[in-house]
């Protein structure tokens, strides 16, 4: 269970330095400080290649930084093995991924249910038992437009692109979690689906009081967002650019 810090920020990054490659410093990125408050949404913008991928992968864990405090729900997960940053994610966040790193072989419904085998706490929430599970797999398929008693049968591979977009949105819906990371969600949509998945995602956000961080190039979906974030000013981005010879 989270500590008792409801003061606290959903997201508190401060110091943050991080670079990929050698010592050289191939790619850095540097935050000095960034926060999210809880139940507050935010839209991050900013150039193609220019980090925010790699900014969501620090918030959620799944790198850490060389310096700094990644503070997410109240949490040092920087400090954290692991295993337990593994463990927090799962329990805590729900993350559309920009690959979406769906399962192929498996069927919509079951890799909507995958964040369940790895957190008893979003299997609560979500119903425990296998039936009522199940029920709200379903749900969540239905209300972002993948028919759970057919499309949601089908295997994850055998869907269109926009299809698994929605099926991975919905894996990350299930279970409540506090705090949802959106990688481009909305880039392999039309415009009807854009709305569609939009009106799910900030009905799922009010219905739990979700926090949320999205990455998206339309701006004219920005105005839906508390806040819109230019990752130019809260991050400090440098490239190692090659020698022309």
């Amino acid at each position: 269970m989270l500590s008792e810090q409801n003061d606290k920020p959903a997201i508190h990054l401060s110091k943050i330095d991080f670079c990929w490659g050698s010592v050289s410093y191939d790619f850095r990125i540097r935050v000095k400080d960034f926060q999210l408050k809880k139940n507050e949404s935010g839209i991050l913008v900013g150039p193609s290649g220019a980090g925010k991928s790699t900014l969501l992968s620090l918030i959620c864990g799944i790198l850490r930084p060389q310096k700094g405090i990644t503070q997410i729900l109240g949490e040092n997960i920087e400090s954290m093995p692991d295993s337990q940053r593994d463990r927090f994610r799962a329990d805590h966040m729900g993350i559309i991924f920009q690959q979406f790193n769906l399962v192929p072989y498996l069927s919509a419904i079951d890799n909507v249910l995958l964040p369940l085998y790895f957190s008893p706490d979003r299997r609560e929430a979500s119903g425990e038992i296998q039936s009522k599970t199940n029920d709200e797999a379903k749900r969540l398929l239905d209300a972002l437009g993948i028919a759970s008693k057919t499309l949601g049968m089908q295997k994850a591979a055998t869907l269109s692109i926009g299809q698994q977009q929605r099926v991975a949105a919905a894996r990350a819906f299930i279970g409540s979690p506090e705090l949802i990371i959106a990688d481009e969600p909305t880039s392999s949509l039309d415009e009807k689906n854009q709305t569609e998945f939009l009106e799910q995602l900030f009905k799922q956000k009010d219905a739990t009081g979700a926090s949320l961080l999205m990455v998206s190039h339309n701006k004219h979906i920005a105005k839906r967002f508390d806040r819109i974030i230019e990752l130019e000013k809260i991050c400090d981005i440098s490239v190692k650019k090659e020698k022309v010879k």
